[in-house]
């Protein structure tokens, strides 16, 4: 039987989502819970797999087992063996096939928070990332209408990013302020490694005066990451939404769609 699950994490404090030999992983964690209530080793497949430091709302898991167990049993039972900072949110017990939590995803959103005040925050450490320069929101939003689009985005991906093909289709992105918080909110089909960071990077560059409006699409259309801007910190990043095709039957946490994330 195949289960999906909807994971969410304070990624603060964790090496990421990948297991690693000797670091505190999400995945590491969060196989080990379950195999403690499925009564054997369990591997997990994620729909997006995130750095260290980076946060998730909406990080959608699958695994399969033989175990049959109550829904309260693996969102319940799996998050009393989990440590405070990463949860199970709900189940969906025998997904329909064929379900993969990443291959199956239609499109995926992610937003990153920019805490903007000359003084660096204290309490929102590690949950946001800061800048202390004045940011112009809606230069950062014109801006990035010019990403909208299939594109090649080999310019806005890491250098070591291993995906075959540097094209990704965006369908939305916005950028907003809330008083002291300017959010970006992008949505694909898939993304590249370190593609909103180094997106985040541009904005921000062009959010105070740094650059013009026309650099986002001037770095675009070079098709070379050594023409954007800085790679933005990871701790000001959620993968907030991940969605399927109807017939799975995949339920989502009702967050807004603009605005801050708590």
């Amino acid at each position: 039987m195949r289960i999906a699950l909807g994971v969410e994490y304070d990624g603060s404090r964790f090496s990421g989502w990948q297991s690693q030999t000797g670091q505190r992983t999400v995945q590491s964690s969060l196989e080990e819970a379950l195999a403690r209530i499925a009564c054997h080793p369990v591997a997990t497949v994620c729909a997006g797999r995130t750095d260290a430091g980076v946060h998730a709302h909406g990080q959608v898991v699958h695994f399969d087992t033989e175990a049959e167990r109550p829904d309260a049993g693996w969102v319940r039972g799996v998050n009393s063996h989990l440590p405070p900072d990463l949860s199970v949110s709900w189940v969906r017990q025998a997904v329909p096939d064929p379900f993969h939590a990443r291959f199956s995803a239609l499109r995926r959103t992610y937003r990153y928070v920019i805490f903007n005040r000359p003084v660096r925050p204290a309490t929102l450490h590690g949950r946001v990332s800061w800048f202390y320069k004045p940011l112009d929101a809606e230069r950062m939003q014109q801006a990035a209408q010019a990403l909208l689009g299939e594109h090649d985005f080999t310019s806005y991906r890491a250098a070591y990013c291993q995906a075959k093909s540097p094209c990704r289709r965006v369908e939305q992105i916005q950028v907003v302020r809330h008083g002291l918080f300017v959010i970006i909110a992008i949505t694909a089909n898939a993304f590249l490694h370190h593609m909103v960071r180094n997106i985040a990077g541009v904005l921000t560059m062009i959010g105070e005066g740094e650059r013009p409006v026309e650099w986002a699409g001037e770095v675009l259309a070079a098709r070379d990451r050594a023409q954007g801007g800085i790679t933005a910190p990871p701790h000001g990043l959620y993968l907030e939404r991940v969605e399927y095709p109807e017939a799975f039957a995949i339920p989502y946490l009702d967050l807004p769609r603009n605005g801050l994330i708590w």
